[in-house]
């Protein structure tokens, strides 16, 4: 089988690899990416009107190839609906901007303060979670509230635990391995309190920081034990900070599965800290809980939380949305947002005006200052209107040159062409040329009792008529 490619299926079959290719490129990265798409969209927010940017670029450089295409003097359908694809696309690029909501577009003297930071089960990517040494730390980059997660000891000591069992984070494997699947809150405070929690840190690297500790500290977070809730709320008490609890209810078959929430509030009293500076979640138990604040950890309408007698919110930042935010903020409802590890989030929020943000990574927040850009509407509009005059001047120009270009080569003659094909050949290549050429031209013309006669000696060739000489 022959396959015979001719210049004008080439652009066709360019456009079809480009599409198979995109298609398959959106397939792979959904597949990779699954769950973080959230976190596509929100950068996408980030760098909306720096993307537009580059869009028409990229759109601008493409006319030369869709002109070079459809100025030519045969018309197909394809040309046709290859032009009014591309100037759909041209026309979306350039309206695009009405579309976006980027935060950060805004003026300078409607920013509100800057975010608190609250310590995510403290600093993990520098000690783990949930440990004192982890507290400490957050409190040294910053922060101004801890966040933690407590679990109920089968004797009634809440301690801070955030998985189901002991596993991930402690040795139990080591000192009770038939128990080592148990549920944490099975375990009574002295068989949690002998187990080492920060050795599993140095061996697993989970954030690949401990090249960067030191000795002394490496030293120190391999000696930590399982903290306990009131030694994190001494901790909060004494930097004049506040907490964040997330309680996790014993199972029902737990002894302290109707006393928990005394268990819970003993120790907040017992840590000498102000009940208003710990906050609760989830929420449950509301009836019970009279000094201490609660947050809900899902979103909920304006009505509802009403009346519900709720007024703050913890989401995770795939659910707060700039919109759902503004409606918030607007009705006087605290939002905390959660995780925040990245720099360019942290200053989404602060332009969107949220209060504060949980974050596992208090050591890269604290190196943000001020939101990393801002620019007002005016700026933004004059920007968007002249990039796309600009880009529509520069279309209409390609346009206008590659069509002009077309006629030209159209204009000339196949002896022109050819001509011009060895112009900078040899001279005696070129008079051989010519010579093929009118040597064609007179046979065409001439009859057979013609006699041609050339002179290549003098550069000429000439022809006579006369009887061929036998």
């Amino acid at each position: 089988m022959k396959l015979n490619l001719t210049p004008s299926s080439s652009p066709q079959i360019g456009v079809l690899a480009t599409l198979l290719t995109t298609i398959s490129g959106v397939i792979s990265v959904d597949d990779i990416w699954g769950d973080e798409w959230d976190i596509l969209l929100l950068s996408l927010q980030s760098t909306a009107p720096f993307l537009h940017i580059g869009a028409l670029v990229t759109v601008t450089a493409i006319s030369w190839l869709v002109a070079g295409y459809v100025v030519r003097r045969e018309r197909s359908n394809f040309q046709v609906m290859m032009l009014l694809i591309y100037m759909v696309i041209l026309l979306a690029v350039y309206l695009a901007p009405l579309t976006f909501t980027c935060p950060c577009i805004m003026d300078r003297h409607t920013l509100r303060p800057r975010p608190d930071i609250i310590g995510r089960r403290g600093a993990p990517m520098l000690a783990p979670e949930n440990t004192m040494v982890s507290f400490n730390r957050a409190l040294q980059y910053g922060t101004s509230s801890l966040e933690a997660d407590v679990t109920i000891s089968v004797d009634g000591v809440p301690f801070l635990m955030r998985d189901r069992t002991l596993k991930r984070t402690t040795d139990v494997r080591k000192v009770f391995p038939v128990r080592q699947y148990d549920d944490a809150s099975f375990f009574n405070w002295t068989e949690i309190r002998s187990l080492n929690a920060g050795q599993w840190f140095l061996e697993s690297d989970p954030y690949w920081t401990v090249g960067t500790l030191t000795a002394r500290d490496r030293s120190r977070i391999g000696n930590q034990t399982v903290c306990s809730l009131v030694e994190m709320l001494r901790l909060a008490a004494r930097a004049n900070g506040s907490a964040l609890l997330n309680v996790r209810r014993p199972p029902p078959e737990h002894p302290r599965y109707r006393s928990w929430f005394m268990d819970t509030l003993w120790a907040v009293q017992k840590a000498g800290i102000t009940q208003k500076r710990v906050t609760w979640t989830p929420d449950t138990d509301r009836g019970r809980v009279r000094g201490l604040p609660q947050t809900a950890n899902e979103k909920l309408s304006v009505e509802e939380m009403r009346q519900r007698g709720i007024t703050s919110l913890t989401l995770h930042y795939s659910k707060a949305s700039h919109k759902d935010l503004q409606e918030y903020l607007a009705n006087n409802v605290s939002v905390t947002v959660y995780p925040v590890n990245e720099g360019w989030l942290y200053s989404i929020l602060w332009c969107s005006g949220v209060p504060s943000v949980s974050s596992d990574a208090p050591q890269v927040l604290r190196k943000v200052p001020y939101p990393i850009w801002l620019m007002s509407r005016n700026a933004y509009d004059f920007i968007w209107i002249t990039s796309d005059l600009v880009s529509f001047a520069v279309i209409v120009g390609i346009f206008s040159f590659q069509k002009w270009r077309m006629r030209g080569m159209q204009s000339y003659n196949p002896e022109q062409i050819m001509l011009s094909a060895v112009a900078r050949r040899s001279s005696r290549e070129v008079n051989i040329m010519k010579e093929k050429l009118i040597f064609s031209e007179l046979n065409n013309g001439l009859s057979s009792t013609e006699e041609l006669c050339l002179y290549p000696e003098n550069g000429y060739a000439t022809y006579s008529h006369g009887e061929l000489s036998h």
